[in-house]
């Protein structure tokens, strides 16, 4: 019990110091996606404190609706959203954007709703099946499934433009990258741990290592080397659009017109 606590409780710290960062970033750049990962990174950090709170004080309805909706149904879905803000310009994020709105309000309405077939158990995490009917559990499975595809997609397709593009900045921008897809890949695993075997100590553990790895990830993404200039904003740019911004290397300008890195939470990017 004290160590699963620990853990939640880690998790929990971590996702609250990448959702201040990310925010931090949105209000000084004001671009969409940087806002889509600031709310899904709140929405984490919320649904941690929700563990810490069922491991560390026991579990119940309440506390294992909102793990279940914030963890496990609409977060992975909006860090997607600002996946596509960031890679597939303003008007397709406009139409994710709205998709993805509905099918959470869509999904809070089922699970505060939804009637618990057992009680929960006050020692332990349950799994969805054996708490929930089949309706949840499918929009838990449909939203985090999709969800994280877009977004190790969007790691996997920026890292593969960093390395095309080459230079020291463009390298950082891989491993930043290849952090983000290792993240999202452990945030996964963990939920398929707890969801099948009922492994709450590993699915603690996933979440840990897998926002640390996130967090990592946006750390080496917005870094920049002593040699590289500072930043400086390019003329004519639409906010929002992947087109107008550059691979993020500390501003180097090359003449060319180069998507945005997804940088998962120029960010993060969870699972």
């Amino acid at each position: 019990m004290a160590t699963r606590a620990a853990l939640a409780a880690a998790a929990a710290l971590i996702a609250l110091a990448f959702t201040l960062s990310t925010a931090e970033r949105w209000w000084a750049r004001r671009r969409a996606h940087d806002l889509a990962w600031a709310v899904a990174l709140a929405m984490f950090t919320v649904a941690s404190v929700a563990l810490w709170s069922g491991a560390s004080l026991g579990w119940g309805g309440r506390s294992f609706r909102v793990f279940y909706l914030l963890g496990g149904v609409v977060t992975v879905p909006v860090l997607a959203l600002g996946t596509v803000s960031l890679l597939g310009g303003p008007l397709r994020a406009r139409r994710w954007a709205m998709v993805v709105a509905l099918g959470s309000a869509f999904a809070a309405g089922v699970v505060t709703v939804a009637p618990l077939r057992a009680p929960v158990p006050v020692d332990r995490l349950p799994r969805g099946s054996e708490v929930f009917g089949a309706l949840p559990r499918a929009l838990a499975a449909g939203a985090s499934a999709t969800g994280a595809a877009v977004v190790l997609g969007g790691a996997v397709l920026s890292a593969v433009r960093a390395r095309r593009r080459g230079g020291p900045a463009a390298r950082r921008m891989v491993a930043a990258n290849g952090l983000i897809a290792l993240g999202t890949v452990l945030l996964s695993a963990g939920g398929l741990a707890n969801s099948v075997v009922g492994e709450m100590e590993a699915f603690a553990l996933s979440l840990v290592a897998g926002v640390g790895s996130l967090f990592a990830g946006f750390l080496v993404a917005v870094a920049r080397s002593p040699v590289e200039p500072p930043e400086r904003p390019r003329a004519g740019a639409a906010e929002g659009s992947a087109q107008d911004e550059e691979l993020h290397d500390g501003g180097h300008e090359d003449g060319e017109k180069e998507q945005a890195h997804h940088d998962g939470g120029r960010r993060p990017h969870p699972a």
